[in-house]
């Protein structure tokens, strides 16, 4: 026994673990067969086993990649063969691993030997032997071909034998095969082994259990399958058997389909009946005759109770009043005119808005059943109109689905999304949709699949869209078109309040007194975190803030919690929507216009400078075509209707750079021809305005004002961002109706209907009637000025 550190060659065992005193041939590559080879020729005998934790190639071997215990080799004979080299090996003893170096001469390792512990009595060892071989004798007879490993197994007398032998076949992990390795006692390893010997029995054991309880199972559904087999053939034999084609026979006579319908269903019978047995036809028809079967053929007319219809939209939707008011009108209709009690409204608004929660609310007043479709990126005319039943397996198309899982003629049908439909080389679903949303044709829609006419005229559908101009014409004409916008902050308030903040609690198991906000909290929330023209963003801020509760009170660091403006920050991070605000002073050639957008309307500043030049208009700020051209019409009208102004003011020497902040913001647009009209006639006459003032409206050449859309929402920012006064086409004067009267009540409006109108009000200037002649003479006077400066 050495008790000094020894060096010898390292052979590297992967996916395995060996045990001293077995032996044993193994197969090594080139590079450590060499290596031995040369070793063994130096008179040396001896190596060095070590498992590694994980395959690598043998160049890219570490110290790290061994396990530090390992076995003494040594070679009894070397062959090579293919790839390699067998090696006839005898374990001696174990080792402890110091250090493991890869150099010139292969992997070498430095070791000290680790006996075993020799507390195994020769008594224990023998009982031990004979017990492990009892336990494998009935494992193994269990399995075809264990005789020969048992008979190898009769001629080990020593447990530590027997393990080195069975180890390196059995299922173990190489994490358990080491830790056997690694324990010092031998009656420690004996027992570790024998323990894990009875849990492979038990396993076995159950594993056959399992197979044989299977089996019989699998027995018992044959020889079921047989009678019914044989049940059938004698109930044929005394003619009482019910065929399938018997049962879909009864069905169709107690069904209460239509005379066209019952007769196609008959005839698909015959079809049935006729087919061979086998064929691939049975299921198609099949499930055909079942579609027939389960579709709703007949309508039941109900009153409809407005009344019970205004609470319901009213307890669901907050705010929204002008479109609660053209549903309720709607359904007044439908009640009246009875016979046909379908519809077809469209939903057109921003993201957010309550417009499929909206149909929801619709079918919940009138008692029907609410069905919903995401049109959203469906390409395919056949997701409409169904499949061709020739095809593999096709499919009813979405609508005629949708009815079937209804199971009435009558429900509320939303067909989300339908601003999203595409086009591909399979049609053109929103095509398909003109039938579906055509009173005068969908009281006999054909669906490829059904093949016989379908009355979706008892159908409500909605549709809602984003953007409505993305819509084709002819779909638009078929529907009652009803406009969502923004909601006000005061309408987010209420919503957050009275529809959120309940469901949010519900979500996250909360109560009311678990998680309060307050008001001006969720003010803040609403204002500085949120930027859309809906509530879902509002909606992801609660359920933030309720999770942070529910951690809370989970982890008992507070029973409840109350959450003030001073908190969100530790909630929910530094806000996330920066406002513009008008300023104190603006400067000449500073003006203060609106802009809408999808989440809303902000205030926009328009800035305009002269500089030497040469008389060009450069405009910068991500400005679309639409807005450079009201730029371009904005300087010929100033240069047109300014001359008494500006005489001496020579435009061919000085470029004007006209720049809209947000760069990064893409804009267009022509409702900011006012703003660069009246920013330009701010420079060139070097008068401010008032930096509370704000404008909005489209200009033309001749000076005419023309209307612009999104006023409400315009208005509510410019009230939001400080702004006393706003100067308006007088054309939108008939939109204020639709802005919340907290808002109109702190501002002042000006309506106008020409650029004289505007430069009136924003720098109180009267303008000269436009008169050509007088522009013509005026710049023949600036050319002749410009002729004697050059003499000069």
């Amino acid at each position: 026994m050495m008790d000094k550190v020894a060096k010898a060659p390292v052979i590297p065992i992967t996916e395995t673990v060996i045990f001293p005193g077995i032996k044993n041939r193994i197969f090594v590559n080139d590079v450590i067969g060499k290596n031995i080879k040369k070793y063994i020729g130096e008179s040396n005998t001896l190596a060095v086993g070590v498992s590694t934790k994980q395959y690598s190639e043998y160049n890219t071997l570490t110290d790290d990649s061994f396990y530090r215990i390992g076995v003494l080799l040594r070679f009894d004979k070397i062959e090579e063969a293919d790839n390699g080299y067998i090696i006839d090996i005898y374990t001696l003893r174990r080792v402890n691993i110091i250090n493991v170096t890869n150099n010139l001469d292969g992997l070498q390792a430095e070791y000290l030997e680790q006996p075993d512990w020799p507390d195994l009595s020769e008594d224990d060892n023998r009982e031990m032997t004979e017990y492990i071989k009892h336990l494998l004798r009935e494992i193994g007879q269990n399995f075809k071909g264990a005789d020969y490993f048992l008979k190898i197994l009769d001629e080990l007398h020593s447990v530590q034998e027997t393990i080195g032998y069975l180890v390196p076949m059995m299922g173990m992990s190489m994490e358990e095969k080491q830790n056997l390795l690694e324990i010092n006692s031998q009656k420690r390893r004996a027992l570790k082994f024998i323990d894990y010997l009875i849990r492979e029995k038990d396993s076995v054991h159950l594993q056959l259990e399992i197979s044989k309880k299977y089996s019989r199972e699998k027995d018992k559904n044959y020889r079921d399958a047989m009678l019914r087999e044989q049940l059938k053939n004698i109930e044929a034999e005394l003619g009482e058997d019910e065929s399938d084609e018997d049962d879909y026979r009864n069905r169709i006579d107690a069904s209460d389909m239509p005379d066209n319908v019952r007769k196609v269903a008959l005839k698909e019978l015959k079809k049935l009946e006729a087919a061979p047995p086998g064929s691939a036809e049975i299921n198609v028809i099949m499930n055909y005759l079942d579609l027939l079967l389960e579709m709703p053929w007949h309508c039941d007319i109900h009153d409809i109770d407005i009344g019970n219809a205004r609470k319901v939209l009213d307890a669901n939707h907050y705010g929204i009043d002008d479109v609660k008011k053209r549903v309720i009108e709607h359904l007044a209709v439908m009640e009246l005119k009875k016979e046909r009690q379908g519809s077809i409204l469209l939903l057109v608004g921003p993201p957010g808005t309550g417009k499929t929660s909206l149909g929801r609310s619709i079918a919940e007043a009138l008692d029907r059943k609410y069905i919903r479709a995401s049109l959203g990126g469906v390409r395919d005319e056949s997701e409409i109109r169904g499949h061709r039943r020739t095809y593999i397996g096709a499919l009813p198309g979405r609508i005629i689905k949708g009815i079937k899982d209804a199971g009435t003629m009558n429900p509320v049908f939303v067909l989300d999304e339908i601003d999203k439909l595409g086009i591909s080389n399979q049609g053109d679903p929103s095509a398909a949709l003109l039938e579906v949303l055509d009173p005068e044709q969908n009281a006999s829609f054909s669906d490829h699949y059904l093949e016989v006419p379908y009355d979706l005229s008892n159908v409500f559908f909605i549709a809602t869209a984003n953007d409505a101009s993305t819509i084709p014409g002819p779909l638009l004409d078929r529907a009652e078109i009803i406009e969502l916008s923004s909601y006000t902050n005061n309408e987010k308030m209420h919503i957050g309040e009275e529809h959120l903040m309940p469901k949010v609690l519900e979500e996250h198991g909360l109560t009311s007194e678990q998680l309060s906000i307050d008001h001006e909290a969720m003010a803040k929330i609403i204002e500085d975190y949120t930027a859309e023209a809906g509530v879902r963003g509002l909606t992801k801020e609660l359920a933030k803030i309720a999770r942070a509760t529910t951690e809370k009170i989970v982890s008992e660091t507070a029973s409840s919690v109350h959450v003030k403006p001073e908190d969100l920050e530790a909630l929910l991070g530094h806000k996330k929507r920066h406002h513009e605000k008008a300023g104190e002073h603006n400067g000449p050639g500073v003006v203060t216009g609106m802009a809408w957008t999808t989440v809303g309307g902000e205030i926009l500043f328009t800035e305009a400078t002269f500089m030497p030049g040469s008389g060009q208009l450069i405009m910068t700020g991500q400005l679309g075509d639409v807005m450079k051209e009201s730029a371009t019409i904005a300087m010929s009208l100033i240069r047109s209707r300014l001359g008494k102004q500006t005489v001496g003011f020579n435009y061919q020497s000085y470029d004007t750079h006209i720049h809209v902040p947000a760069g990064a913001t893409p804009k267009d647009g022509p409702s900011a021809g006012v703003t660069i009209t009246t920013a330009l006639a701010s420079l060139i006459l070097g008068k401010p305005v008032d930096s509370k003032l704000s404008m909005t409206g489209e200009i033309t050449l001749s000076g005419q004002v023309l209307p612009v859309g999104g006023i409400k929402e315009k208005v509510m920012a410019a009230q939001r961002s400080g702004i006393q006064k706003i100067i308006l086409p007088a054309e939108n004067e008939q939109d204020l109706e639709d802005i919340p009267q907290e808002v109109t009540d702190q501002l002042s409006f000006c309506f106008v209907k020409n650029i004289d109108d505007v430069l009136k009000e924003a720098l109180g200037i009267e303008l000269p009637k436009y008169d050509i002649r007088f522009d013509v003479a005026l710049n023949k006077k600036r050319e002749e000025s410009d002729l004697t400066s050059v003499i000069l």
